[in-house]
């Protein structure tokens, strides 16, 4: 093999035609990344959206191999680049004139917790756990769900807080490490207790065993009332 081969270097065995399929093969592979993203969630996104992290991973890939590899062509990578670059305005500037392709493309923002209360179902849409979005929730110093008005999951995976008042503070989960709070299969006293699971917010008898009607999980912990101390 002689180094610096032009020839090699710019097309190596595959013939000018070849670049319209290496077009194809592009719009292909940036058809299945988006699947992909869309079926596995927009758990981990941070500050992009899905279709700008979709545009990264298929650019990335196409630039890994024809830096790594030597029987990879630099032009065809070259149709790659300027493809999904085309594609990339094309599809903005449809989205700026279509809400329902933006909010295919983009997402939409999603309510997953409403005074005091988890969306479970909805949280349970994004393939997100309830044990990672509490994570998140107390990167925000939340102690309880019923310390939030409203919690947004955006179409980015970032998650907007809005918070009751002091005053206006109801009842809720705790949200902190298991360890933190205690967890009953028979509560001990007569009260308010919170399904660990989904939040759902129900009057237990001392000694009373019950499962969720909302989630079926049996485990129960006593309502928390603390206010935010920021």
């Amino acid at each position: 093999m002689k180094a610096f081969d032009l020839h090699r270097m710019v097309l190596d065995k595959v013939p000018f035609e070849f670049l319209w399929e290496v077009a194809l093969r592009s719009l292909y592979t940036f058809v299945l990344v988006f699947l992909f993203l869309k079926i596995t969630g927009r758990r981990g996104v941070r500050q992009m959206s899905l279709f700008e992290v979709l545009i990264i991973l298929t650019l990335g890939s196409a630039a890994g191999d024809v830096a790594f590899y030597d029987d990879v062509p630099m032009l065809p990578v070259l149709v790659v680049f300027i493809t999904l670059a085309v594609l990339y305005r094309l599809v903005m500037w449809l989205m700026s004139h279509s809400e329902r392709l933006e909010d295919l493309l983009e997402g939409k923002p999603i309510v997953i917790v409403e005074n005091g209360e988890l969306a479970w179902e909805k949280l349970h849409e994004e393939n997100m756990t309830e044990f990672e979005f509490f994570m998140e929730l107390r990167g925000q110093s939340i102690e309880h769900l019923g310390q939030i008005r409203l919690a947004i999951m955006e179409n980015n995976g970032q998650i907007s807080v809005y918070y009751f008042p002091d005053k206006e503070v109801k009842p809720g989960l705790c949200i902190l490490p298991e360890g933190c709070s205690e967890r009953y299969t028979s509560v001990p006293e007569t009260g308010d207790y919170v399904c660990v699971r989904c939040s759902k917010i129900v009057a237990l008898e001392a000694g009373e065993k019950r499962s969720c009607a909302r989630c079926a999980n049996p485990e129960w912990s006593k309502a928390s009332r603390a206010i935010r101390v920021t």
